[in-house]
């Protein structure tokens, strides 16, 4: 398994960033990894979305990631929504389980936002372990380098979240 976890601040405040970010759809804004992200499917019980419509759990996204040189597809679906202080989702296809939970803190200037990310290999590929480890960081890098870039400008979009 592979971990990444990181904090970032932002002048955000913690509803703007929850509804920013738990809008799974626009990963693809911030993470250069990530080629496409939509929502489909279902939904929900939760607050607003940044996209428009209602985000919750039970809420699915399907991303196309660049990794390792391949594009994967992965489905994710929300776990947890706790507004304004956590989502969880969790994406999943043959080959790999990734769990990305995200939490919200208020600070004196804004929010501190806190990203970890778990992604498993499935089966006999699990050996490869050690070696996803590595890759891993460095998509964790330059996935936070650009959400960095995102977060420290204006919250540009209107937000709706139920507290």
């Amino acid at each position: 398994m592979a971990r990444y976890r990181t904090s970032i601040d932002t002048g955000w405040t913690a509803q703007e960033a929850f509804a920013y970010l738990s809008d799974f759809s626009t990963t693809a804004e911030w993470d250069p990894g990530v080629v496409e992200a939509e929502r489909v499917g279902g939904g929900p019980v939760g607050g607003g979305a940044v996209g428009g419509g209602v985000i919750g759990e039970g809420t699915e996204f399907r991303l196309v990631a660049e990794f390792l040189g391949r594009k994967t597809r992965l489905t994710y679906r929300v776990v947890e929504y706790q507004p304004s202080r956590a989502v969880t989702f969790v994406g999943e296809n043959a080959t790999v389980v990734s769990r990305d939970r995200i939490t919200f803190e208020a600070t004196a200037t804004g929010t501190r936002v806190t990203y970890d990310a778990e992604l498993r290999l499935k089966g006999l590929l699990r050996l490869a372990d050690p070696l996803l480890a590595l890759a891993f960081n460095r998509v964790g890098d330059r996935a936070l380098a650009g959400l960095g870039e995102v977060l420290a400008g204006p919250a540009h979009r209107a937000v709706d979240v139920a507290a």
